[in-house]
């Protein structure tokens, strides 16, 4: 089992009436980040590395996921998304470097 897939399974299990949901990127280093909220993280990892993600995310094959954040509520989600992708390039890079420095797929 991979780390993130340990890392939702003790969230969702602290926190079992809770609906969590998560803030993510996808790609390399050097190509397009994709930016999106979902609320099962693994499910919609698998569709990045399966291609089965539609449009942007396919054609710029962003497959691997190299930051994440969860919130409590889908307005906390959607509102860090649109602030993160209204920044520039640069600060995703620092905001992904802090928690995965390695840009390993998590």
């Amino acid at each position: 089992m991979n780390v993130i897939a340990r890392s939702l399974r003790a969230t969702k299990q602290s926190r079992s009436n809770e609906k969590t949901l998560y803030l993510y990127h996808a790609n390399k280093r050097n190509g397009t980040l994709y930016t999106g909220v979902t609320s099962d993280l693994v499910k919609r990892v698998h569709k990045h590395k399966n291609a089965a993600v539609e449009r942007f995310a396919k054609k710029y094959d962003c497959k691997l996921l190299v930051y994440y954040e969860s919130h409590e509520s889908m307005d906390s989600a959607i509102t860090r998304e649109k602030q993160i992708k209204a920044g520039s390039r640069e600060k995703k890079l620092e905001l992904i470097e802090e928690m995965n420095p390695d840009w390993e797929d998590l």
